[in-house]
């Protein structure tokens, strides 16, 4: 086996999940019997797949192009959402619930095309579903998507490459200032006639709302400002807490990753551990077998020489005794 090939893993990785640590195995087997120990180990290491898995690997593998498609539709998707390109985000959003709804109704025509699958009343459709959304937002699946070689169910909780939001609270000191400072109320002024006209009277009056209305936009805009003051602190916090439990599911799911590789690791070990111990028991036993009919003849000729002797030894005894009668 000239190395691990691509068409290998993909044949695998179509194999279904409760047959896919047997077909590893027996192409490890073959590995080694073919003399290349280090695609064995490369074998060796290969993952089994969920269902929800495996069936976007049948997607993946048998319709490479709708896969394609998939990954373009979310590279623009992602650049219209960093971008926040309205329409074209809403027009590219619905393009993107057409295509996941087609690629699920194909992942259903592949199982069943599949004579291992399990029926369509037990496929995991909708870990598919979210597996194919989660590929809009997330490169690392989308590239695991497309390779075929995906081990487990995805999700996301948003969609697309939500950016932090860029707010900023304009403020206008003088604006604060002045609503800090009480509203000065017009005294009188000198040289004013004490009876003003009437439309004086009118046009002060005029004047005291514009200011009193001016004063009530002023702390309308004070509230708000204080609202979103608050609203920001806590989207803030809630995103950076949100920030640690990802952090930490990460980390918990990457120690899961690293431990589970290493006990499949340990475990195809053991096995060919166990196929060598098998291979010298069953050497042993010909070896005992063997043994025993050796001293099983070794026992029967023994006894053969030992009744050829003692015969002889008659004979002997016989004519002694005749040659001294005559004498």
């Amino acid at each position: 086996m000239p190395g691990l090939s691509a068409e290998l893993v993909q044949q695998l990785y179509r194999t279904p999940p409760d047959r896919f640590v047997a077909a590893r195995d027996a192409a490890v087997a073959e590995a080694r019997r073919a003399g290349d120990p280090a695609t064995a180990r490369q074998l060796a290491r290969l993952r089994r797949p969920t269902v929800a898995a495996w069936l976007v690997n049948l997607l993946a593998i048998g319709r490479p192009e709708l896969v394609a498609d998939l990954v373009q539709l979310a590279d623009a998707l992602r650049v219209a959402q960093r971008e926040l390109r309205g329409p074209r985000l809403r027009e590219l959003s619905a393009q993107r619930r057409a295509v996941v709804g087609a690629l699920v109704a194909e992942v259903r025509k592949l199982a069943a095309a599949e004579p291992d699958a399990p029926p369509a009343s037990r496929l995991p459709l909708a870990e598919v579903e979210a597996t194919l959304n989660a590929a809009f937002s997330d490169v690392e699946v989308a590239e695991q998507v497309r390779a075929g070689r995906l081990l487990r169910a995805a999700s996301y909780a948003g969609f697309g490459e939500v950016p932090r939001p860029q707010l900023r609270l304009v403020t206008d000191d003088d604006e604060e200032h002045e609503e800090e400072r009480p509203a000065r109320r017009p005294g009188p002024q000198r040289g004013r006639p004490e009876a003003a006209s009437g439309t004086d009277r009118a046009a002060e009056r005029a004047e005291q709302a514009e200011r009193a209305a001016q004063r009530a936009a002023r702390a309308e805009r004070a509230r708000q400002r204080r609202a979103l003051d608050r609203e920001l602190a806590k989207a803030q916090a809630d995103q950076e807490r949100a920030e640690t439990e990802l952090t930490e599911a990460t980390g918990q799911e990457r120690d899961g990753v690293a431990v589970l590789d290493r006990l499949e690791a340990e475990l195809a070990e053991l096995e060919r551990r166990r196929a060598v111990a098998e291979q010298d028991l069953s050497r042993g036993r010909l070896a005992r077998r063997a043994a025993e009919r050796a001293v099983t003849v070794a026992r029967r000729r023994a006894g053969e020489v030992e009744a050829a002797l003692e015969a002889l030894a008659a004979e002997e005894g016989d004519a002694d005794a005749g040659g001294g009668a005559a004498d």
